[in-house]
């Protein structure tokens, strides 16, 4: 048998890779519809569209990870039927005009958003069991000043306890300060979460579930108990969801957005000076101390605080400490002395 001649004709001559230029333009998704997303969990996104539409997406790649959360306002294409194992993407999202966030690692500074596009912080404290901690309060309060949101002191459990008297402070800061026991007439908070989104956020068994359950009879949230031995809540949510006000899911009439009970929130991602801002009563004071003041030292203004007759005045002073303890970055998340078990 004669062996074979190759000649040219023989070889394959493979394309380029840069044959097919890349285009750098993307699709305008004009077809896309809106969308609120009230939860988000494992790589899927659960939606609302306008017309009340329950649907389940997933986050476009060029997005990028963890670029959606709960309040968010997006764009959707693709299967927006809502049929049971339909899939949509969401391709766009709008603009947040103000957001939640906490610092995951104060070191590093990492900083993690929790929900966004929010009308009022509502911080829920209990009377007693668990016992209110100040420091938490003072670091939900930073944050809704810094991002301008309303925050509002709900205190829960005043039929077995009365409210402690430091948040007497947070009224002669123009902080509304509501209480409610159990059986109460929930009308008048009805009435200030309806047409707005609110979020509730505070420790482990102050409540918030049981609240929402009287609020909100269709969302049938899971209620915990508080532990007997170390006195801290437990768990009865997992991740962020948003629960609408009225039972036919209509955007205009108001959300109530839940999150896990946490112990700890970090605030290494916020600028000191925007801390420093939030608290107004000590503005007059702040004025004058030194240039780069830490205030926390001895030569501080606010260590020298004296009235006309010369004494000292100590009504604020726990709001001095209060400050001082915030500005203490190394400390925001973990100043309790307790694991951080917040929002992930």
């Amino acid at each position: 048998m004669a062996k074979r001649t190759f000649n040219e004709s023989d070889v394959r001559i493979r394309p380029s890779r840069s044959s097919r230029p890349r285009s750098k333009d993307r699709p305008a998704h004009a077809d896309a519809i809106h969308a609120l997303v009230t939860t988000v969990d494992r790589g899927r996104t659960t939606c609302i569209t306008d017309k009340g539409t329950i649907l389940t997406a997933m986050t476009a790649r060029e997005l990028g990870p963890k670029s959606v959360v709960v309040g968010d306002h997006v764009g959707i294409v693709g299967d927006t039927s809502g049929a049971p194992g339909s899939l949509a993407r969401i391709v766009t999202v709008k603009e947040r005009k103000n957001s939640l966030s906490r610092t995951v690692d104060d070191q590093a500074k990492v900083e993690r958003v929790i929900v966004a596009n929010i009308d009022q912080l509502i911080i829920v404290v209990a009377a007693t069991n668990p016992e209110p901690r100040r420091g938490l309060i003072d670091r939900f309060l930073v944050s809704a000043f810094n991002e301008g949101i309303k925050p509002v002191i709900l205190v829960t459990k005043v039929d077995l306890g009365p409210p402690p008297e430091f948040l007497d402070d947070y009224r002669n800061l123009n902080i509304e300060v509501i209480t409610t026991s159990k059986g109460d007439d929930l009308t008048d908070i009805q009435k200030r979460i309806h047409g707005k989104t609110s979020v509730l956020v505070g420790h482990s068994g102050v409540g918030k579930s049981t609240l929402i359950n009287a609020l909100l009879p269709h969302a049938e949230r899971v209620i915990g108990d508080v532990n007997e031995v170390t006195g801290r809540g437990r768990h009865t949510s997992s991740s962020a969801i948003a629960l609408p006000l009225s039972s036919h899911l209509a955007l205009s009439d108001g959300w109530i957005i839940d999150t896990p009970g946490i112990r700890a929130f970090g605030l290494a991602h916020i600028d000191p000076n925007r801390i420093i801002a939030s608290f107004e009563d000590l503005h007059e004071v702040i004025a004058n101390c030194m240039p780069n003041c830490s205030h926390n030292e001895e030569s501080c203004a606010l260590t020298h605080w004296v009235a006309p007759d010369g004494t000292v005045i100590r009504e604020r002073q726990a709001r001095i400490d209060s400050l001082r303890r915030l500005l203490d970055i190394k400390s925001l998340a973990k100043s309790d002395n307790q694991p951080d078990l917040g929002l992930e």
